[in-house]
């Protein structure tokens, strides 16, 4: 009897002894634990994730229309450098004047003056340039420091009376072959009066290059 109540009380041992080390069995781990210990980032959402529209810009407020000052068209009857009339009459200041076939030193001489005192006829105006002709159409262009605003007139016929007053029927004084140069005095109308050599008479007009019809200088 002794025996069986020993087997007995060993069997009761064990099984409390199993029952402990039972309850003893490590916990499971959180789910919201990772290997280290520390929580786990929660995953971002769709909505997290999505790219969000830049704001509209304003735009811009339009800005008023500035009116453009009207530049006036350019009379085609005045030098665009002196506003002085073209064409227009000078004359040749020295002995010698090169007319160039452009405004400027690096453009080759066309045509040489060598009377001082002969009209010349300007055309255009560039800079310090004038384009000039002679009564044949001769010329080009001459830099305005050799012409002079003193008036001269070119006797452009055979033989030209230079009478005592602007009348045909005033007295000859003397006469005058084609080509002559006299330094206008006064012009009327139809009539000039020229000093050649020392000598003074009027002429008509028409006899002369120099001078517009119906042109009048004091």
């Amino acid at each position: 009897m002794q025996a069986v109540a020993l087997v007995v009380t060993l069997g009761l041992i064990g099984v409390a002894a199993a029952e402990e080390l039972g309850s003893k069995r490590p916990a499971p781990r959180p789910e919201s634990l990772t290997a280290t210990g520390e929580s786990a980032a929660p995953l971002p959402s769709a909505e997290a994730g999505a790219a969000k529209p830049a704001p509209a810009l304003a735009a811009p407020k339009p800005q008023p229309a500035v009116a453009k000052p009207r530049v006036p068209p350019r009379d085609p009857t005045r030098g665009t450098v002196t506003n002085l009339p073209l064409p227009r009459y000078v004359s040749l200041k020295g002995n010698e004047g090169n007319a160039r076939r452009g405004p400027g030193l690096t453009h080759r001489i066309d045509w040489v003056f060598t009377r001082a005192g002969m009209p010349l006829r300007i055309t255009a105006e560039y800079e310090h340039w004038r384009r000039v002709e002679d009564a044949e159409g001769a010329g080009g262009w001459v830099h305005y420091s050799l012409l002079s605003g003193v008036r001269s007139a070119l006797v452009a016929q055979d033989l030209a009376d230079f009478r005592d007053g602007p009348s045909d029927d005033a007295a000859v004084l003397f006469q005058a072959e084609r080509n002559v140069v006299g330094w206008i005095q006064e012009c009327e109308p139809e009539w000039c009066r020229l000093s050649i050599d020392g000598e003074k008479g009027w002429v008509r007009k028409t006899a002369l290059w120099g001078v517009d019809a119906g042109e009048v200088i004091e």
